[in-house]
């Protein structure tokens, strides 16, 4: 009986250390996601992801930004974000609004800069990052 439980005990330690390994993916890249209500963020987000790019070097991937709330409002502010816009087109950093976010403070996505791309629900779309392995953040 002792040799019947030992062998269980040692079956099961085996099986579940395959299914630890299985979980554990070696990622060729480092991918990026931040949801923000605040464009005043958006400066040091970028210069956030200019460190994280120089410290991953060819490990490092995407980096999106998704703006929502009442935060859209400011996305039309062309002094506020022209200068946003050419840093995080020079760090490589994909700029989204929330749709919703848009649809509720009633600003019209024709209205946006460009550069700046539009997806229907910010929420739902970073918890799909997440699902692909995406490192996120909400401030």
């Amino acid at each position: 009986m002792k040799h019947k439980i030992a062998l269980l005990a040692m079956v099961s330690l085996l099986l579940a250390g395959q299914a630890d390994a299985q979980t554990h993916t070696n990622k060729e890249k480092s991918n990026y996601f931040v949801l923000t209500r605040n464009v005043a963020q958006l400066k040091p987000i970028l210069l956030a992801a200019e460190a994280l790019a120089k410290e991953g070097g060819s490990k490092f991937g995407e980096f999106q930004v998704v703006i929502c709330g009442k935060a859209v409002r400011d996305l039309v502010n062309e002094k506020t974000m022209v200068p946003l816009l050419k840093m995080a087109h020079d760090r490589k950093v994909t700029l989204l609004a929330c749709g919703f976010s848009l649809q509720k403070f009633d600003v019209k996505s024709a209205e946006l800069p460009s550069g700046i791309g539009v997806i229907e629900n910010g929420i739902l779309y970073g918890l799909q990052l997440q699902k692909e392995g995406y490192y996120s953040i909400t401030l």
